[in-house]
């Protein structure tokens, strides 16, 4: 990954993270999902966010604002 990415949500839930980057996105936040669950079980691991470490503040507010 390149630099100046920062993880912004963590959760065991896919759907969650993916509503996150969803929300981040409509805004005009690049985001991306690093999935590091177990590929046979999915009770282990989590699905991280990541964002551009200069729209923290911002993409904080928004979420913030989506109670999410």
């Amino acid at each position: 990954m390149e630099k100046n990415w920062i993880k912004i949500f963590t959760s065991p839930d896919f759907y969650r993270s993916e509503i996150v980057k969803q929300v981040l996105c409509e805004h005009h936040i690049d985001a991306v999902l690093l999935n590091k669950q177990a590929s046979s079980h999915r009770n282990f691991g989590n699905v991280e966010v990541y964002i551009h470490q200069e729209n923290f503040s911002h993409a904080i507010e928004l979420m913030i604002l989506n109670q999410i």
